[in-house]
């Protein structure tokens, strides 16, 4: 299926031309392996794949013996996978690399000799766990993967140019109109639900089996959670707590992870690490409090206060709903058309996380809870400008899964801090309009923010 990230690659391939490798992070599942491997049967005569997680012991023989000696090294590489190497034509590709440090330690001398270009695909948090005793190479360019975005699911459901509306729409103030907001709504609606994990939408995409659907993302879960076992290191109870612990954390109003839930006594530095993990290995998406909605976001962060989010809602889903007497497919029926009696808020609010993580934003929220009814307030999310041109950076975002509600705390955050906001955003399921200051935006238009 058609991803975003392989047109990074070609930049780097173009940009760099052999100068560093790239290596391409993300969780599990995600499509690293399909994409890295369509982009080097495509943009170059020849390849090699070596994947670290299955390899035998007579491939990775090569870099403890003949590193020293590239041009054996090179020759017996090609004779062990029958595959000729053209200079400055083919690409190797290190796939799982963390699996084997080694591999990734030889970068630093493979780029120097630059004959063929590098990519390397792992997963972050073990990335960053197998380092020891070997040097990072500083000639390496790092991507992060992530799910598959709305265009990227609306692309495999074979609709190439309605995303393309979406962002003129967007850029103009304009709505999408009646029709086009309903179908977009329903198109939006599916991709809540599948997620953006590339088995699952392309089952969804050819069967519309939810069934299918649904097992390929429990086959998932149940990946995420052997990870958590392997690489854990000594934080696998605390991760496997707030782990188990999201779906119930967002179906609160306020959806702030209460420590003390995880036991009696739990305190937030006992589990620092374990919310690192989390955030690191990409599973989940952790959005911080600020202490001021102004510019310096990083430097009023609270990281005693925070709310954690699904990487993908598909998989919250999955995880929410995990009964077994429950008919997966019949549920997901219910979903799709709205005839289900939830808390919709958790996964709206899952999903608006996801798609700005996924555009580039780090999350953050504001919570203020002073006995003063001027001062108290809750803004589900606080975004920067990409530049800083005055001090009206911040643009507060409130997600609103029904059709009725109230905007009592973004209208108190608009009056108190009014000298430090951009535009501010209600995101909700009608059409763009604008009123009072507030921009509102078909929740579908989060990824444009």
């Amino acid at each position: 299926m058609k991803r975003k990230i392989y047109n990074k690659l070609l930049d780097w391939k173009n940009e760099w031309k052999g100068q560093s490798a790239i290596l391409i992070d993300g969780a599990r599942r995600v499509g690293k392996s399909f994409i890295v491997e369509e982009f080097a049967r495509k943009e170059y005569k020849s390849y090699i794949l070596i994947d670290f997680s299955k390899e035998d012991r007579q491939l990775k023989s090569l870099f403890e013996q003949h590193l020293g000696d590239l041009d054996t090294f090179f020759r017996m590489l090609g004779l062990i996978t029958d595959v000729k190497l053209y200079p400055r034509e083919s690409v190797i590709v290190f796939d799982e690399v963390q699996q084997y440090p080694p591999a990734r330690a030889a970068i630093k001398h493979l780029v120097k000799d630059g004959r063929f270009d590098y990519i390397e695909t792992g997963s972050l948090v073990s990335i960053n766990r197998n380092v020891k005793n070997i040097v990072i190479p500083s000639e390496e360019e790092r991507v992060d993967m992530h799910p598959m975005d709305f265009e990227e699911f609306l692309w495999a459901m074979g609709n190439e140019g309605l995303m393309d509306y979406i962002r003129d729409c967007f850029a103009q103030n304009r709505p999408m109109g009646d029709a086009l907001h309903r179908k977009t709504m329903e198109l939006f609606r599916q991709y809540m639900i599948v997620g953006g994990m590339p088995q699952a939408v392309e089952a969804y995409a050819n069967e519309k089996d939810f069934d299918k659907v649904d097992h390929l993302k429990r086959n998932i879960l149940k990946i995420y959670r052997s990870d958590i076992s392997k690489y854990a290191a000594g934080q696998e109870q605390k991760v496997v707590r707030i782990f188990d612990a999201i779906p119930s954390q967002l179906q609160k109003h306020e959806k702030r992870f209460r420590i003390g839930t995880l036991g009696k006594g739990s305190r937030t530095r006992d589990y620092a690490n374990a919310f690192f993990w989390l955030e690191e290995s990409r599973v989940a998406n952790v959005c911080y409090a600020a202490t001021e909605p102004n510019v310096g976001l990083l430097l009023n962060r609270d990281n005693a206060r925070m709310k954690m989010y699904m990487a993908d809602t598909g998989l919250l889903i999955a995880m929410a709903f995990n009964e077994k007497d429950i008919h997966q497919g019949q549920l997901y029926k219910k979903l799709m058309f709205d005839k289900l009696e939830i808390n919709k808020g958790m996964l709206v609010e899952n999903i608006v996380a996801q798609m700005l993580r996924t555009a580039g934003n780090e999350l953050y929220f504001y919570s203020n809870s002073s006995t003063e009814s001027a001062d108290r307030m809750e803004i589900d999310f606080l975004i920067r400008k990409p530049s800083v041109t005055s001090r009206h950076n911040i643009s507060p975002i409130e997600v609103k899964s029904s059709t009725r509600y109230t905007l009592t705390s973004l209208e108190k955050c608009m009056r108190k801090y009014g000298s430090y906001l951009s535009t501010p955003y209600v995101l909700h399921s009608g059409d763009l309009t604008q009123k009072n200051g507030i921009t509102f935006l078909p929740i579908y238009m989060a990824s444009c923010l």
